[in-house]
């Protein structure tokens, strides 16, 4: 039986695995599952509940402390008698409980600071989640377009190698007719060989994007994928003057989650300084209490002893007080924690400043960018279309005896060289848009914080 269950397992693996790899994902399908199984963003999701106690915990220290308590005592010898103070030396036994309730009703505004400081740094624990889902979804992006890259390298080396097939026949039949030399049959034979190789690393390539893919989708028990086929949009048509660097800049301050989470721990950090500060001031707290006890030496006048429930009753004894702490000197401890933490305060400050900084200048880069790639496929689709008419010409030249295979193979690789500039700046110009509409608050990916 076991033996049986083994194989119907090994079978649904085998299913499975079949139809991840013929499944055609999209690029959204992609990183929404990449969201969803990556091992880090979970990281970071554990953290944000970890903040997310801290903070529950800082709303219920407002709370009063009660406890509870109860002792049994045996003394031997010598000893003060706890009923009445009284010194006897004799064998006897104790048995007391109370509770007691304590408040604080100032603490230099400790608790109060420091709830607003967790809160902030929960707000931002949450930023930093899904800022580690972008930054993913950025990656799978990248993977999934290699993959197109890859695969449009393929079709390319594919063409020229049907390129290569159908002269290498030519010249077969050239040579069998007396019209070529056996040499030029070496000639196309060669680059025919040359082609096939050409193909089957470019395979290589495209199932190594895809394993890249795979890994940053963390999807298991699979070997391959298919993604969508690539769809051919026209980008010389994206206004330029859209792209200005001060004004995306100005629109990703307010909502690029990295930039928002630090601006939290900034605020954050200026509290965690006034509770700091205000271990300096006293304290104050009220305090209350319910005691009541059992003793063996509480006799009554027969001299015997009172029974526990009596003296459970007749004990009791209730508390209520205030207490004002005054802190004069503890090695200036409070002191140095005020300054450490405005230190830290101009740390986070600090990274703040960075995190804007950077910003900007992936920013400006990315405009940058933007306007060269837009002239880089301009001119490329124009070197394309010239490099194709330049092929075919030589083409006929070659079936006509005018040119040599070197030649045509010269034309040809020139062909195929404009091809593949011209893929390559197609996609690095669709993931400069993809990025630089992200930071102009465009919805480019399908992403929520809940996600």
């Amino acid at each position: 039986m076991d033996y049986k269950n083994k194989i119907v397992y090994f079978l649904l693996i085998l299913v499975s695995n079949a139809m991840f790899s013929q499944e055609s994902w999209s690029l959204d399908d992609c990183i929404t599952y990449a969201i969803k199984h990556n091992l880090q963003v979970k990281d970071y999701k554990y953290n944000q509940d970890v903040n997310k106690e801290t903070y529950r915990q800082s709303v219920r220290d407002l709370l009063p402390n009660v406890d509870a308590y109860s002792r049994y005592n045996i003394r031997y010898g010598r000893s003060v008698d706890p009923n009445n103070n009284s010194i006897v030396n004799t064998d006897f036994f104790s048995n007391d409980y109370g509770v007691n309730a304590e408040i604080d009703l100032f603490q230099g505004f400790q608790k109060v600071n420091m709830i607003k400081a967790t809160k902030l740094l929960y707000k931002a624990a949450n930023e930093e989640t899904l800022h580690q889902k972008y930054l993913l979804a950025f990656r799978v992006m990248r993977a999934f377009y290699d993959i197109h890259f890859m695969q449009g390298l393929l079709e390319i080396s594919k063409e020229q190698q049907a390129v290569s097939a159908n002269n290498h026949k030519l010249v077969k039949k050239q040579v069998t007719l007396g019209q070529k030399a056996k040499a030029d049959l070496y000639e196309a034979e060669s680059v025919l060989l040359a082609d096939e190789l050409l193909v089957t690393q470019n395979e290589n390539n495209v199932a190594a994007a895809k394993l890249k893919l795979i890994q940053e989708m963390n999807l298991e028990e699979v070997t391959t994928i298919s993604i969508q086929p690539f769809i051919n949009k026209n980008p010389e048509g994206e206004d330029a003057i859209s792209f200005d660097k001060d004004s995306i800049y100005n629109q990703a301050k307010g909502f690029v989650p990295i930039i928002k989470a630090q601006e939290l721990r900034t605020k954050a950090a200026k509290k965690q300084v006034a509770v700091a500060r205000g271990g300096m001031y006293p304290t104050l707290s009220f305090f209350a209490g319910y005691e009541t006890g059992y003793f063996e030496t509480n006799i009554n006048q027969s001299g015997m002893v009172i029974p526990f429930r009596t003296q459970i009753k007749d004990n009791v004894s209730k508390y209520v007080g205030v207490s004002l702490n005054i802190p004069i000197s503890n090695g200036w401890s409070r002191r140095s924690r005020v300054k450490q933490q405005k230190v830290e305060m101009m740390r986070v400050n600090n990274n703040f400043d960075i995190q804007k900084q950077e910003m900007y200048q992936t920013i400006q880069q990315l405009v940058q960018e933007m306007s060269a790639l837009q002239r880089e496929y301009q001119q490329s689709s124009q070197k394309m279309k010239a490099q194709l008419l330049a092929f075919k010409i030589a083409q006929k030249r070659y079936e006509r005896g005018l040119i040599n295979t070197i030649d045509l193979n010269q034309s040809k690789n020139l062909l195929a060289n404009s091809q593949n500039e011209n893929l390559q700046v197609q996609l690095r110009l669709r993931v400069n848009q993809s990025t630089l509409n992200f930071y102009k608050g465009l919805p480019v990916f399908n992403i929520t914080s809940t996600q």
